[in-house]
């Protein structure tokens, strides 16, 4: 298991303008991203008694969750992923799923999980039987993704974060999303076994801390 240095900053519209300036002038855009950006919807699944929510409110070192994403409302490429937490390490564990299999799980109907030749997937449908996992809310934000090959770093960007609030109709592109209250900006820092100073300089703004801000805990307070 591959666990990666991960740091979040709570930033503003205009730490957000700077940042992009900087990270333009040193990092490459993600080869994924359209006009340097791209468009997120996520997937939660939590327990009956929310044990992924409580785990982050309660600051539990170790954890994990699981979720279904997609970008740009494109529904040709759908991944499960499953997030592991040590500390600021995590990892990402991931698998990829038809949009048949996506509606599947979303309907609650996951015996073909059970067969699969896929860790991932079969993992989680362990979880789902064993504690019940089921789909809690849909996460919409926008990412702007930038990569530098030297430690593997990965600093993105995110912004205008959306809840499904009680819709989980991960394929329904009509679903309605809300934006969150204060959304802000978030600057995640991703690498291996180092952070090259000039990617370190570049992501310093004065004042701006290090925060445990999590988008699943954000928008599953308007449940």
């Amino acid at each position: 298991m591959q666990f990666r240095h991960e740091v979040k900053h709570e930033v503003s519209k205009g730490d957000l303008r700077i940042l992009r300036q900087r990270l333009r002038a040193v990092m490459k855009p993600d080869c994924h991203a359209v006009n340097g950006q791209y468009e997120i919807r996520s997937l939660y699944f939590d327990t009956p008694n929310d044990k992924a929510l409580r785990e982050k409110l309660d600051g539990v070192n170790i954890r994990e969750k699981y979720r279904i994403r997609l970008y740009n409302h494109e529904a040709s490429r759908i991944c499960l992923e499953q997030k592991c937490k040590y500390g600021g390490l995590g990892c990402k564990h991931t698998a990829v799923l038809t949009p048949e299999q996506a509606q599947a799980i979303v309907d609650g109907e996951v015996d073909w999980m059970s067969v699969s030749p896929n860790d991932v997937i079969l993992g989680f449908y362990t979880r789902i039987r064993n504690e019940g996992l089921k789909a809690k809310v849909i996460v919409d934000y926008i990412r702007e993704p930038f990569v530098f090959v030297p430690g593997n770093v990965r600093v993105t960007l995110d912004y205008e974060i959306r809840t499904g609030m009680s819709c989980t109709d991960f394929l329904n592109f009509d679903c309605v999303t809300v934006p969150i209250k204060d959304s802000p900006c978030i600057l995640e820092v991703k690498w291996d076994h180092y952070l090259p100073d000039v990617i370190r300089d570049a992501v310093q703004l004065d004042g701006r801390y290090s925060t445990a801000f999590s988008k699943y805990a954000a928008c599953r307070m308007y449940d």
